[in-house]
């Protein structure tokens, strides 16, 4: 066979590299893993789904509390009609099938931070279901290039959040924050059509996008208001679907890539070994970068599903703008979908004429999108050059400083002075990235990019006989170099110029250098 060829010229060392891709490539053609999510999002609503209480992050323990939500007997559930809306707004932009009548049931399970001992929930007949979600997979290091992924959505469906259990080591005991019991919560099952952590990790950063333009959920999944849940197996090719695990409550659109990536590793390793997968529930440990397992998986009829019998079906309009106090009229949600990411990345390509790979950086950084809007708005700019600035040299400054670019302390007035002062050459590339480190590093939205290069010196060398000069003198000072030039070693024409960029101190137009000294070497 071609490897036994290969092995009779390599060294030792070499030998156990090349049979180990092999062998992972023989793995891949025979495992196939397939990946299916859940998501949990957290309606950006003032008040609970079922309750008054304040919905909030972040507040006093126990202090967002109703009697409802503590499950005191003889209080009953309220439906927000705000929660409805938001859900039915997502549910549109995924392109899925709103049902007229959906209904509540009780899902029971009996864990201390869940008081009344059951969950409400859409189980049976879901707010929504059969929709789809289009998303771009692109990941630099893994993907050389973006390609175009979808996923089915099996259904979306209202439901309640439990509370929250806090352990506390010292005291060897347990304390349970109601803050979060009733935080309305839109689920959404997709069916297993991924195959791997990074479309997974793809699928979710584009939810995000999606719920943040619509101002359904904040997406901040530091924060808990996204959670994800990964169902993942590997299956002969061609086969059917195989016994799963679940990996719960994954908190990091990174944590969803390694997670997944770690599970599919696992399973294959226990596969090739002749075991046999569990069907269990895991946790994502990010510290480790390890899945670890929880519990044996509840199946459906653990739960014991029946019908919520204090709340009646929930019907909506679908067919009129006619909106009451009673039924709510999709149509009229409908038009109030903004443009969706997808529609944005078309239209920065189109438009603007960018690659779409900056098309999707930009789509993926709202901050970095609104910067870039504002900035191309003047059609004198270079659309191009604009999103090279943003995309490498403002993040290389950031990322340098550490400051998340959530925080970014540079203003869109400074990036508009900044990106008019280099596509005008009055500075250079350098220059400008020096300027924006001072500008980060600073964090101070008075100064002004102009006002730097005269305190920093770092005007531009822009009188051509100035430029003329320093050409003459590098070549008088450097015969030997002009002479093999000359006789046609062309390589030393860049360590010309570069003693030029030097002697000058990086103040120079390379375009414009570059031109007098082909000139002047032509003589």
């Amino acid at each position: 066979m071609w490897y036994y060829k290969i092995h009779r010229n390599l060294n030792k060392k070499v030998k156990p590299i090349i049979w180990t891709r092999y062998h992972s490539i023989v793995a891949d053609r025979q495992w196939q893993s397939v990946v299916g999510l859940e998501v949990h999002a957290q309606l950006n609503t003032e008040s609970k789904l079922f309750s008054g209480a304040e919905n909030t992050f972040g507040g006093l323990v126990n202090n967002c509390v109703s009697l409802f939500d503590a499950a005191i007997p003889g209080t009953l559930p309220v439906l927000n009609r705000k929660c409805v809306e938001l859900g039915v707004k997502t549910a549109l932009a995924l392109s899925c099938r709103v049902n007229e009548v959906s209904t509540f049931d009780r899902k029971h399970y009996f864990y201390a931070d869940l008081p009344a001992g059951y969950q409400i929930t859409q189980q049976r007949a879901p707010l929504a279901s059969d929709g789809v979600i289009n998303f771009q997979v692109f990941t630099p290091g893994v993907h050389k290039k973006p390609y175009k992924k979808s996923s089915k959505i099996k259904q979306i469906q209202l439901e309640q959040d439990s509370g929250k259990s806090l352990h506390d080591d010292e005291l060897k005991r347990s304390l349970v924050d109601l803050n979060r019991a009733g935080v309305p919560l839109i689920e959404l099952v997709f069916e297993p059509d991924l195959e791997d952590g990074e479309e997974a990790a793809a699928l979710v950063k584009e939810l995000i996008l999606i719920v943040q333009r619509l101002e359904a959920c904040t997406g901040r999944m530091e924060e808990g208001a996204l959670r994800v849940d990964a169902n993942v197996s590997l299956r002969r090719i061609g086969q059917p679907l195989s016994t799963r695990t679940e990996i719960k409550n994954i908190g990091s659109i990174r944590g969803v890539a390694g997670a997944i990536r770690h599970e599919i590793d696992r399973q294959r390793s226990i596969l090739e070994s002749g075991g046999t997968i569990l069907n269990e529930t895991r946790s994502w440990d990010a510290t480790n970068k390890v899945t670890v397992a929880m519990r044996d998986k509840e199946v459906v009829q653990d739960y014991r599903y029946m019908p919520e019998p204090n709340l009646p079906p929930l019907r909506v309009n679908l067919k009129t703008k006619n909106d009451t106090q009673d039924v709510i009229s999709v149509p009229l949600i409908q038009d109030q979908i903004p443009e969706l990411p997808e529609d944005t990345r078309k239209r920065l390509v189109q438009e603007f004429q960018l690659r779409p790979e900056a098309a999707i950086q930009l789509v993926n950084e709202p901050i970095l999108l609104e910067y870039f809007l504002e900035i191309s708005a003047n059609k004198e700019r270079n659309p191009t050059k604009v999103a090279n600035l943003l995309l490498n040299d403002l993040l290389t400054a950031l990322n340098q400083n550490k400051v998340n670019i959530d925080h970014c302390p540079v203003t869109s007035k400074q990036l508009i002075e900044l990106s008019d002062l280099l596509l005008q050459k009055k500075i250079n590339l350098d220059m400008c990235r020096q300027i924006l480190d001072e500008l980060v590093h600073n964090a101070d939205e008075d100064i002004s990019p102009s006002r730097l290069l005269k305190e920093k010196g770092w005007s531009m060398i822009t009188d051509e006989a100035e430029l003329t000069k320093l050409c003459i003198e590098v070549l008088e000072n450097n015969p030997k170099l002009v002479k093999q030039y000359k006789e046609g070693k062309k390589k030393v024409y860049r360590a010309l110029l570069g003693i030029v960029v030097k002697s000058s101190e990086n103040k120079i137009d390379m375009a414009a250098v570059s031109k007098i000294m082909d000139d002047l070497l032509k003589k």
